[in-house]
């Protein structure tokens, strides 16, 4: 009956109070916190990011410079007036009488196709550069995940500390009973006040940890959106189901950018090298030439030219193109290499994450809850020391917490194995 009573005055103060105009003073509300997923901060990330941007601007000025790599060479146009006379020497035939005006156009012809080859290298050149910057955008995806995956952390972490410090100020509440009825001395009571110290300081540090972490993550995302009003929300949880380690290996070599960048330079090394040779050919030189000739009024003439490749200018670029190929092939097999040691470190990782993992799932967190109740039962009945129930406690924290950091060093690991393969292979 007294519920019934608070209850109907707790509701009639709520209505007298939902009823009752607002003060001009009072502040608007502040709008909620807007909350993105994993596939909305990836899409903003790549839309906003700076480096990206910037990358993107590289491609486009390789592909500028295939534009310039195929252009032809321009004829040359000569201009000539030969045998003027101004000087007053002998018998007056007039100023233009043996004036002899001519014209010439003369063009370079590229052979061994010099223009094509030139062309494919510039292709080539910005094949490598959308590698390139595929390889930059996949190391900065993991940050952008690893940033994700500390605010989901922290997250938690800060809810198991609000629950802690709820959990154990219900505790308090329960000894102060006590040692007003006189089941517990003060002495008690004061380390039990004494431990919530702790607590708060857990949640003060998880509080911390969070807007670092959002701070971090806007700024990879170059956005000014307030610390109050920016979320993220997504799984935070393992899952003990992963591919075999072979097949990320086989994953990371049709995938990772980089070693795709890798094949590609060892491709234009070889294609420069075919330019290197085409440039030792000779290019002869035609032209036509127009002029008058008096007592003859026009000719016209044709020619070609071509020089003498008495030495051979060009021998040092083949023999440096031809030890590039080789160069380009050593760092093929050096990329090779790392693509199976970072797949074989971080599968190790994961792995042994999920093998930590597992237990605590099915058996040790319900096992910590479990002694952790029935000390505090005890220790409210006298059956347990007020020793035994903060180390029930203290325990119980640690496993929790414990449980709260193998969850985000699983999916840190996960974002290492994404990275390494070349694409997200775990979520």
């Amino acid at each position: 009956m007294r519920r019934k009573v608070q209850r109907y005055y707790w509701l009639l103060l709520v209505l007298t109070l939902g009823a009752a105009p607002v003060s001009s003073a009072q502040q608007p509300a502040q709008p909620p916190a807007q909350s993105w997923t994993w596939e909305s901060v990836k899409d903003r990330f790549e839309q906003n990011n700076p480096t990206l941007l910037a990358g993107k601007l590289n491609i486009d000025e390789s592909k500028a410079q295939e534009i310039t790599a195929f252009l032809r060479p321009n004829p040359n146009l000569g201009l000539l007036s030969d045998q003027i006379t101004p000087f007053n020497v002998g018998p007056s035939h007039g100023a233009l009488a043996y004036l002899l005006p001519s014209a010439a156009i003369s063009y370079l012809y590229e052979r061994e196709h010099k223009r094509d080859l030139r062309r494919e290298s510039a292709q080539k050149a910005t094949a490598i550069a959308v590698s390139t910057h595929a390889d930059v955008e996949r190391t900065l995806l993991f940050n952008l995940r690893s940033a994700f995956v500390q605010i989901l952390q922290a997250k938690s972490v800060l809810q198991l500390a609000k629950d802690n410090l709820a959990y154990y100020d219900n505790v308090l509440d329960v000894s102060r009973e006590r040692f007003k009825a006189g089941d517990i001395a003060q002495i008690d009571l004061d380390r039990l006040e004494l431990q919530r110290v702790q607590y708060e300081s857990d949640l003060q540090t998880a509080l911390v940890n969070l807007r670092t972490a959002k701070i971090q993550l806007l700024t990879l995302l170059n956005n000014r959106t307030p610390i109050e009003q920016f979320d993220v929300s997504g799984p935070f949880d393992f899952s003990d189901q992963i591919l075999a380690q072979d097949e990320f290996r086989r994953i990371a070599l049709d995938t990772r950018p980089d070693l795709r960048a890798a094949v590609e330079a060892v491709d234009k090394a070889q294609t420069d090298h075919r330019l290197a040779i085409a440039n030792g050919s000779t290019d002869p030189t035609f032209s036509f030439d127009l002029g008058r000739n008096p007592p003859i009024d026009l000719y016209f003439g044709v020619g070609v030219s071509f020089p003498l490749r008495i030495f051979d200018r060009n021998q040092g670029e083949k023999l440096r193109t031809k030890l590039d190929i080789e160069r380009n092939q050593r760092l093929l097999d050096a990329a090779q290499a790392q693509v199976f040691s970072d797949v074989d470190s971080a599968y190790a990782t994961v792995n042994s994450n999920v093998i930590l993992l597992q237990p605590y799932k099915a058996k040790y967190l319900q096992q910590a809850v479990r002694v952790r109740d029935t000390v505090f039962f005890a220790y409210q009945h006298g059956g347990a020391s007020l020793l035994d129930f903060l180390n029930a406690q203290s325990d119980y924290r640690t496993v929790e917490l414990s449980y709260l950091n193998l969850l985000g060093s699983y999916l840190a690991a996960a974002a290492q194995l994404n990275m390494a393969v070349g694409r997200e292979v775990i979520q």
